[in-house]
């Protein structure tokens, strides 16, 4: 017990506080043998096989790009939780001893449920121990040249330790660069025919957010079947002209000039029409599709379509591998499509106006932090709700295979579900019995099966000459969906049957299904749509009987747990014509088994309506309560009766901020009237609405000391005045004298720099005496200075 009890501190801080222990112990340890080493020793020493725990990087990728952030997620399976958890990034192949072994950093999302462990900070953990069945964080990739990382998570449930080397709690990615390599030659034989099915997603209910209801459209598809030589888009590139044309304007013709130019690289040129509007039921009309071909060189398949109106959004696949590793060719790809940025357009909603990027960015996928504008913007970073789906499938090979792996009986149904039999060309050496019966169908459902017929092979006289298979397939659906039923067409679940016709004696009853896919040929569904059956209601009909409705619905099972009754009734519609007493049943009443009273302690009402957000702007939190239904005696219930979340309303108004004022600056006039001035700056500018910025500069007058009556402003005097300074002097000289006429002044200087970057400085500048004159008073001979505001910006 004490052990269990100290490998739950090691593996969450929280649970071992909650447990009384201390972590002083460890702390006193040795530098080489840190905390984090024995977090990791702790985890190792109990490994658990379970799968109703998992960790998962969002969109699961298989390296890392140096530096970029991913969302990693630790998971409960439903009905799974956990209490405590870890989590830390290694280098593959350290030990954790040192600083150096951990890679990346993590950021917390909600310091609610996450935060660093107090003795190991490259460790994440929980805030408080308590049921939870998902915790989710940031990690930043490290720089370039770190190599593979593991991912690993420990989870603590209860004294239950799970944690797993290899499986759903660790994660191993390895840096982009380093591990993608080159993709390599294709080893299939033959050719492979694939058809490659759009199912567009984009719709209101789904992306609410500002959908442009009147333009919503998918831009003609474009792409094809290619080699490794030739890149139609890729992430991290740079979009071609012809990328360029579909992105913003959705026209393919430059694109489709582009593959075509591309010759021996290119194979089929993909092409599929607009979809006006984005979204359709499928039983109004069909998804777009195309067939094209691939073979050993040109094995890789590339496609793009504009979501319309964008300002250079777009989805589709690039370069997908459609060759296998065992030499044989892919059956079907099914990938989910978020948007992506060409990186030649600058605007951030779908109705932005046109704003080129200059210089044009590299080709990257849309996140839901990318802008406040953008209608995929998310604060909390979720990730997108994909916006079409991309289903690729093969529907046929030809020539020679040489893949090393047998074909499974997927493979063969894919092989022979599009393509027509040819005639037998089995040869005349191999001697074989007669084909079986086909089998049933392995499908029920108007789902896709397949069935399978036999023969066996009695003789190959030439054992030189290979003789063919001995097992057929062919594609099939359940009984009512075969191909002579109009098998094309895709039918909804039987509605409930409807009431008898007749209310005595034998009736008909009937019900209906409708049509929820049309043949993509446009033909007629020729499977029913209704069907009746006889009923039978009050067998006696006879003047001393009575009649009755059909029973109703059974009741709710009167015990929650446990053993319990439950009824159903129906009502007497009319009494026996003799004045009889009426013998029918009117109620019926049977048993019902609910689970095991001791599994279920907690008996909860549901959830009542969020409360209002807590504030009236900005980010706030709601609350929703449930309450306990069930008897203490039951057990202890730990499940949450309270449930908080976060809630974003509008943003607050931000009034515009200001700093001190500065001190007031020195009088621009050595004499009579002048003006001082100060100067503030604008800390915070106004947001969403908030009050304007007042002034940022203020003046004054200011007064130093009388001027002397030498230094009168009276224009005649000042006339006076220099008239007698040119008749002394020799030269004419461009000295100011105006306000000064017993000297002779320098030019003003230059001003100087300002004492401050930003935030209001001061520059000044000066004039000063070059020569007096003998009937010059001395007091009125004295060096100006001036004084101006400068760099008011705010820092």
């Amino acid at each position: 017990m004490g052990a269990v009890m100290l490998l739950l501190c090691f593996i969450s801080s929280a649970a071992c506080t909650s447990l009384g222990f201390t972590e002083e112990p460890f702390e006193r340890a040795g530098k080489a043998d840190g905390y984090c080493s024995r977090v990791l020793r702790a985890q190792s020493n109990r490994k658990e096989s379970n799968n109703e725990f998992r960790l998962r990087v969002e969109g699961d990728p298989d390296s890392y790009q140096p530096g970029s952030t991913y969302r990693v997620n630790v998971i409960a399976s439903s009905p799974s939780y956990f209490r405590g958890f870890t989590l830390i990034a290694l280098k593959e192949g350290a030990g954790g001893d040192k600083d150096d072994d951990y890679a990346g950093n993590f950021r917390i999302i909600d310091e609610d449920e996450t935060q660093f462990m107090t003795n190991c900070p490259h460790a994440v953990t929980e805030s408080t121990p308590r049921r939870r069945n998902n915790i989710q964080v940031f990690w930043t990739a490290p720089p370039t040249g770190s190599g593979c990382v593991l991912l690993k998570a420990s989870i603590v449930q209860k004294k239950i330790i799970f944690f797993q080397d290899e499986g759903p709690l660790t994660k191993q990615m390895c840096e982009k660069d380093a591990t993608d390599k080159p993709l390599l030659d294709c080893c299939a034989c033959g050719t492979a025919k694939y058809r490659v099915t759009f199912y567009g997603n984009w719709s209101e209910k789904i992306h609410p957010k500002d959908y442009p209801r009147r333009a919503n459209h998918w831009s003609a598809i474009i792409g094809a079947s290619h080699s490794k030589n030739y890149v139609l888009w890729e992430y991290g590139g740079s979009a071609s002209d012809g990328v360029k044309q579909v992105a913003e304007l959705g026209s393919p013709v430059k694109m489709e000039e582009e593959i075509r130019q591309k010759g021996d690289d290119v194979l089929t040129v993909i092409k599929m029409k607009a979809q006006w509007p984005a979204w359709q039921p499928l039983n109004v009309r069909a998804a777009p599709s195309a067939e094209f071909s691939v073979d050993r060189i040109r094995h890789l398949m590339s496609f793009l379509t504009m979501m319309g109106p964008s300002p250079d959004w777009n989805v589709g696949l690039s370069a997908e591998n459609l060759c296998t590793k065992e030499c044989g060719w892919v059956q079907k790809v099914v990938q989910d499509l978020i948007p992506w940025d060409a990186g030649t357009d600058s605007g951030v909603s779908y109705e932005s106006s046109n704003k080129p990027t200059v210089p044009q960015e590299k080709i990257r996928p849309l996140t839901s932090l990318d802008h406040p504008q953008s209608p995929f913007y998310d604060p909390e970073g979720g990730a997108i709700t994909p916006v079409a789906r991309v289903v690729v499938e093969r529907i046929a090979r030809k020539g020679e295979q040489c893949n090393i792996v047998p074909d499974n009986v997927d493979d063969i149904v894919a092989d022979i579900a599009q393509e027509e039999k040819e005639e037998d060309d089995t040869p005349e050496t191999c001697i074989y019995s007669n084909w079986s019966p086909w089998s049933a169908c392995s499908s029920a459902t108007c789902e896709k099966g397949k069935r399978m017929r036999q023969r066996m092979l009695k003789a190959q006289l030439d054992l030189s000459v290979p003789c063919p298979h001995t097992q057929d397939f062919e594609p099939c659906m359940g009984p009512g969906c075969s191909d002579e039923d109009g098998s094309t067409c895709m039918m909804s679940e039987w509605i409930t049957w409807s009431p008898c016709s007749m209310s005595c004696g034998a009736g008909i009853r009937s019900r209906e299904r409708y049509v929820k896919q049309f043949p993509e040929d446009g033909s007629l569904c020729t499977l029913p749509t209704e069907e009746t059956e006889n009923c039978v209601v009050n067998e006696e009909c006879s003047p001393s009987s009575c009649l009755v409705t059909e029973w109703g619905e059974w009741d709710a099972c009167s015990a929650t747990c446990g053993l319990g009754m439950k009824r159903r009734e129906r009502m007497v519609k009319m009494p026996p014509a003799d004045g009889s007493i009426c013998g029918a049943e009117v109620l019926e009443v049977e048993k019902c088994m609910m689970p095991e009273c001791h599994t279920i302690p907690c008996l909860l009402t549901p959830w009542s309506e969020w409360s209002d957000c807590s504030v009236t702007c900005g980010k706030g939190s709601r609350t929703r309560q449930r309450m306990l239904k069930s008897p203490l005696e039951l057990g202890e219930c730990t499940e949450d009766l309270e449930q908080v979340e976060k809630c974003m309303l509008p943003e607050c108004p931000i009034d515009c901020a200001m700093s001190d004022w500065t001190e007031w600056s020195e009088c621009n006039k050595s004499c009579g009237k002048g003006h001082t001035i100060r100067t503030r700056v604008v800390t915070m500018e106004p947001q969403f609405g908030g009050d304007p910025c007042p002034e940022t500069i203020q003046r004054k007058k200011c007064k130093v000391r009388k001027c002397s009556r030498g230094q009168g402003n009276s224009d005649d005097k000042k006339r006076r005045k220099e008239q007698r300074e040119k008749r002394r002097s020799k030269q004419v000289k461009t000295e100011v004298t105006s306000e000064h006429p017993g000297c002779k002044m320098r030019p003003w200087s230059s001003w100087t720099e300002c004492t401050k970057q930003c935030g209001g400085g001061i520059q000044e500048r000066l004039m000063t005496v070059k020569q007096k004159f003998k009937t010059t008073q001395l007091s009125s001979c004295k060096e100006r200075k001036e004084i101006r505001a400068c760099n008011v910006h705010p820092c």
